[in-house]
């Protein structure tokens, strides 16, 4: 185990080699516990395709289940970023299809919450509304908006989120995101508190921040109910 810059670490696990935070508490809100590998003697058999494992037929433990496989069906590796993995790992045919999918959202959706979204903000149950730039902390924790006050939204403490839709766009394609709705409860106070946010000057840049969120909130509550 060694230590590297920016509050990160080297570990080595079974599963491979993983870069994870030095205080297990900042730990991205979309990242997932490696699983429990099931037990050599309890799994005599693929649980795949049943073929029986022997001395030639060896078996092999997918890194985001940890179910026993034989290599034909876990032979691919695939990346696996919420799980902090280095280098791609063997997975099953199953989870290797999730990986690849969650991969977009790393290689195209993460860049666009990094780099934020305008939109009119209003607080609570306030008539007042101000005009800020929202966007996702490096480290994914929290929602920083920025605009003549600052204020930060963790991610762990939004209860709900509903993304807005201003009707069917031109042509009869599907509708586009306008704003969200957030309900969150902020540090040291167990009150849930409303958030919502419109799309002001660039809207096809914030309708692109919204759908982004929209997928980000999908792997949160799957974070959440592992």
């Amino acid at each position: 185990m060694s230590s590297v810059p920016d509050g990160k670490k080297l570990v080595r696990s079974p599963s491979g080699l993983r870069m994870v935070p030095e205080n297990g508490a900042f730990n991205s809100p979309f990242s997932l516990d490696e699983p429990q590998w099931v037990p050599d003697k309890e799994c005599p058999r693929c649980m795949q395709c049943d073929t029986k494992f022997d001395f030639i037929r060896r078996k092999h433990h997918c890194r985001r289940c940890g179910r026993c496989f034989c290599d034909k069906c876990c032979s691919k590796k695939v990346s696996l970023p919420r799980m902090c993995f280095v280098d791609p790992v063997r997975q099953c045919a199953e989870c290797s299809l999730v990986s690849q999918k969650e991969m977009e959202f790393y290689d195209k959706q993460l860049k666009v919450l990094l780099g934020g979204g305008t939109f009119l903000v209003t607080l609570g149950s306030s008539e007042k509304s101000e005009t800020m730039t929202c966007r996702l902390s490096n480290n994914h924790r929290y929602l920083f908006l920025d605009g003549e006050s600052h204020f930060e939204v963790e991610l762990s403490r939004i209860s709900s989120m509903q993304i807005l839709t201003d009707g069917t766009s031109p042509g009869g394609g599907t509708s586009r995101a306008s704003g969200m709705l957030l309900h969150y409860k902020p540090m040291a106070s167990q009150d849930a508190q409303q958030l919502r946010m419109e799309a002001a000057d660039d809207k096809k840049v914030a309708s692109l921040w919204l759908a982004a969120m929209h997928k980000a909130a999908k792997l949160l509550y799957e974070a959440r109910d592992q």
